[in-house]
């Protein structure tokens, strides 16, 4: 079936900003890394994790078609949910002041401390430089394969659109982290969580609906309607968990 790019605007937007987020981080520590242990060693792990994410969504991807349409909707539609309601939540907690804003600036000088402490390698590979990126690069990358995934697996043909936004994030977050050799720390990131949980909210409501049969109205253009509701939502939690932490604070004062 042909793509039509129309729909497809929204996939592209959610899995460009939820991927763009995981790879800042993943940025972070590998600019850490390269810096205090070696760029080769670092540079080979974040290599071997990429590898290893595009081994996964290969075979995955294949093995979407085997799997009840309907079914998997449903399922992939509450863990899409459940993992923005979790990014939604941090970022309302942070936009409240209750939780301390993400610094990836910050991240990277406590990175760059704590492997400078490390004992240095030979001439050789840097085992835990290695190690480090490699791992960093595994856990955000995967985070970045279940978005393209779920967001895809409503439709098979929505997968070249999830999977087109995740590979111009990452793009993108290379060639700056190339020019810049700094962490990203202009990138405003809470924003994007703030944004991007509210995409993912969206579409897995969408996908539970359609999984459990609901037929929405306007089709793939109830899902700007609905996360519009989402971010209507988080905007009027933000003051009201503002007010409940300055109530905690001069209860616990007293």
């Amino acid at each position: 079936m042909p793509i039509d790019w129309t729909h497809a605007g929204a996939t592209v937007l959610a899995a460009f900003l939820a991927s763009l987020v995981e790879c800042v981080e993943a940025l972070t520590v590998l600019l850490a890394v390269g810096a205090t242990r070696g760029w080769r060693s670092a540079l080979a792990g974040g290599a071997a994790g990429l590898l290893l994410l595009l081994l996964l969504v290969v075979l995955l991807g294949h093995a979407l078609a085997r799997i009840p349409l309907h079914g998997f909707q449903l399922v992939v539609g509450a863990l899409l949910l459940l993992f923005g309601m979790r990014w939604l939540r941090k970022a309302v907690l942070r936009a409240a002041g209750v939780l301390a804003l993400h610094d990836e600036e910050a991240i990277y000088q406590r990175k760059t401390q704590a492997l400078r402490g490390q004992r240095g390698a030979g001439p050789g590979l840097d085992k835990l430089a290695f190690a480090v990126t490699f791992k960093s690069t595994m856990l955000e990358g995967l985070e970045v394969v279940f978005i393209v995934l779920a967001i895809g697996a409503g439709r098979v043909e929505l997968l070249w659109p999830a999977s087109l936004g995740a590979l111009a994030a990452l793009l993108l977050v290379a060639v700056l982290g190339a020019v810049v050799h700094r962490p990203l720390a202009r990138v405003p990131e809470n924003t994007l969580k703030f944004v991007v949980g509210v995409l993912l909210c969206a579409f897995g409501t969408y996908w539970a609906g359609e999984g459990m049969g609901y037929a929405w109205p306007g089709g793939d253009w109830a899902i700007p309607g609905v996360a519009g509701a989402f971010l209507a939502m988080a905007a009027l939690c933000v003051p009201w968990c503002r007010r409940l932490a300055s109530i905690g604070a001069q209860e616990s004062a007293r």
